[in-house]
């Protein structure tokens, strides 16, 4: 079989679709869709998102150092596409779509509550890795929708349809 191939974006597609919220330090909140994100640790508990230099949330948590990954069911995909193509330099969009938001429990960043998984974490490290920066998180606090516990209290994050 004869393979062709030419330049290229990714060769992997990122898995799964996230929501980062954060705040500045006078106190904004802004969300943006991220499609790089992944687990990075599990002792202690890591999660890594990358985020463009030019986007607005990124000196958001370069210089406050936290952040939320929410997870997005598809039954939320309106609200992904919407913070993944608009900025919080034009508008408000937390606002604009009506977000329930919360403050976090051991971050000061915001927490989508309309959202079935909330990880709030703590900027521990990153690394520019060229188009992206790559912030380490640790996990400092798990806010998961009643509806995904099960019987023995533990979390069952394969009830999330995923986008």
């Amino acid at each position: 079989m004869k393979k062709e191939f030419g330049p290229i974006k990714h060769s992997l597609q990122p898995r799964p679709n996230v929501i980062v919220s954060c705040r500045s330090k006078e106190g904004e909140n802004n969300a943006l869709a991220v499609a790089y994100a992944s687990n990075c640790s599990y002792a202690p508990p890591m999660i890594m998102v990358g985020i463009v230099p030019s986007r607005y949330s990124y000196h958001m948590i370069k210089e406050n150092g936290f952040f939320v990954v929410n997870l997005v069911p598809k039954s939320m995909k309106k609200e992904y596409y919407y913070l993944g193509s608009k900025s919080g330099r034009d508008e408000n969009k937390l606002e604009k779509l009506n977000l329930k938001i919360e403050d976090g429990k051991k971050v000061n960043a915001p927490v989508l509550s309309d959202f079935p998984v909330n990880i709030e974490c703590k900027v521990v490290d990153s690394m520019k890795t060229g188009s992206h920066e790559m912030f380490a998180g640790k996990v400092l606090y798990t806010h998961v929708d009643e509806k995904l516990v099960d019987s023995e209290g533990n979390p069952d994050f394969g009830k999330i349809d995923y986008l």
